[in-house]
């Protein structure tokens, strides 16, 4: 089995079930089949050879949806790219995966105009709608030209499937080599951990250039007969409107988002009881926000807390939405299908309630990183993907994250964990969005500085975001420093960038 035919055996099961809604858009799966044979035999008959990456550019489109699984039914390797990033940063993805063609969305054409020149290997560009650049051909006709032809043979599991570049949070993107097996294992353990069933309705808001989208939302959907709701650009009130009209039954986000969607002035006007499933990801999910969402979707059971990172396909755990209440804080026991475990400095297996470094062994974790094997080599030891979060296990088998390891803030020789200290903050209920980050400190080394989105119409000042950690916290653990922003910033997966915190704010701030 490949990733592609879980698309064969899906029109074979539910050929009129609708597929893909985007917009006014809506394909069937025998619809959708039916053109991504076409555009994949189409991709064949332009020069590209099996193995060939393959780079899209788009929103949540059913154009994304398409080009992606034409590109595995015809042997070749996706690279989704993230529209969010800089002319440069995009360059760089294409460069490094050696991407042979480029879908794209007509509005990039001025920035892949810029970008072209010294991408050497891009021999193909196609868009609906060619910009002015004329660099590209017309999608359609594109299409048109091809066969509706079968799969390509000799598509292994152990073929790669993606080349999925992490968000750069840190520093230069790592493109993760993701093969057929790895995202089919990923959809055993997801589809188990969230009690996933056929049929469902889904709202997909995440990017699906990123690995929780793709492969958790998008993916498992197709394999299970149900429909895909895609979500152009995240606008509160027109995600609630879209629940309502297409009666969603499932909604996956970052806490941020969810945050979004329930201050949202309009939230009441709109019926969500169709919504029976909740599903979180990308950061740590509150007690009090997932307690709001219970109210907000009265018809969940709790909140599916899942976590992951793009190496491991990328599921790793999740919390069931039994557990919600139970386990505050935790990401819920290690996914059936690979084994997980807290080690510490030097790999050794650490016992209940020891703080250490989260790794994960099996079939869902990457073949490596691409034209990359010093990184492959730091990331993944005597096969143990080592993730960088700092983690717990309760005597349960329940891992929490604790922190990433590089967040970790030291402060007179007394270790700082910022999700803690963030935990406090979003307590109080005229805190939107919190992030908490160490910076230099003469005396102590390292001390707190609390970033702090407020809700409208809020007053709070510094000394009451200081006296709520005070009252909840050790006395080193409470904030030094107090920003007040409009929003924190995030990628696009919801996770903040604390690296741009610190430049922005603290570096700026020592000059």
């Amino acid at each position: 089995m490949n990733v592609g035919s879980l698309l064969a055996n899906a029109v074979a099961k539910f050929p009129t079930t609708t597929a893909i809604v985007d917009g006014s858009t809506r394909l069937s799966f025998a619809e959708l089949d039916l053109r991504t044979r076409q555009l994949a035999s189409a991709m064949l008959g332009a020069g590209l050879r099996p193995g060939d990456p393959v780079a899209m550019l788009f929103y949540n489109s059913a154009h994304m949806v398409e080009v992606y699984f034409a590109t595995l039914r015809a042997g070749l390797v996706a690279v989704p790219i993230n529209f969010r990033l800089a002319g440069r940063e995009m360059a760089f993805m294409l460069g490094d995966s050696g991407a042979k063609a480029l879908f794209y969305d007509p509005e990039f054409d001025s920035v892949i105009a810029e970008i072209i020149d010294g991408l050497d290997e891009l021999n193909l560009l196609v868009s609906p709608e060619p910009g002015p650049s004329v660099l590209a051909k017309d999608y359609e006709q594109f299409l048109a030209a091809g066969k509706a032809a079968g799969d390509s043979p000799g598509v292994t599991e152990d073929s790669p499937c993606q080349i999925m570049y992490s968000s750069g949070t840190t520093g230069r993107p790592k493109g993760a080599v993701i093969t057929h097996r790895n995202v089919i294992w990923n959809l055993f353990n997801t589809i188990h951990g969230r009690q996933d069933q056929a049929g469902q309705v889904s709202i997909i808001v995440g990017p699906l250039y990123h690995t929780a989208a793709l492969n958790n939302h998008l993916t498992i959907q197709v394999a299970l007969g149900g429909t895909s709701v895609l979500v152009k650009k995240f606008d509160p009130e027109g995600m609630l409107a879209t629940i309502e009209q297409e009666k969603a039954t499932v909604i996956s986000g970052s806490p941020a988002m969810y945050n979004l969607l329930m201050q949202h002035p309009a939230a009441g006007n709109y019926d969500t009881t169709s919504i029976t499933k909740c599903n979180a990801g990308a950061d740590k999910l509150a007690m009090e926000t997932k307690r709001r969402l219970m109210e907000f979707f009265p018809n969940i059971q709790g909140v599916c807390d899942v976590y992951g990172c793009t190496e491991a396909s990328p599921c790793i755990a999740i919390l069931a939405a039994r557990d919600s209440l139970r386990k505050d804080g935790s990401i819920g026991p290690p996914l059936p299908f690979l084994q997980a475990r807290v080690v510490d400095e030097m790999d050794r297996v650490l016992g209940p309630e020891q703080v250490g470094e989260l790794v994960c062994k099996g079939p869902n974790v990457m073949s490596g990183y691409h034209n990359n094997p010093e990184g492959t080599a730091e990331a993944i030891r005597d096969g143990w993907l080592h993730t960088g979060d700092l983690a717990r296990m309760d005597d349960e088998g329940y891992l929490y994250i604790v922190d990433r390891k590089k967040d970790m803030i030291v402060s007179g020789g007394e270790n700082i964990y910022p999700r803690e200290v963030e935990e406090v903050l979003y307590t109080h209920p005229e805190i939107a969005d919190a992030a908490v980050v160490g910076y230099p400190d003469e005396l102590w080394g390292e001390s707190v500085c609390a970033f702090v989105a407020l809700a409208p119409g809020s007053s709070l000042q510094a000394e009451d975001v200081v006296a709520l950690c005070k009252a909840n916290l050790a006395g080193y653990k409470k904030p030094k420093r107090v920003e007040f922003l409009d929003e924190i910033p995030r990628n696009p997966s919801g996770k903040v960038l604390k690296l741009q915190l610190r430049r922005q704010w603290l570096d700026e701030s020592e000059k």
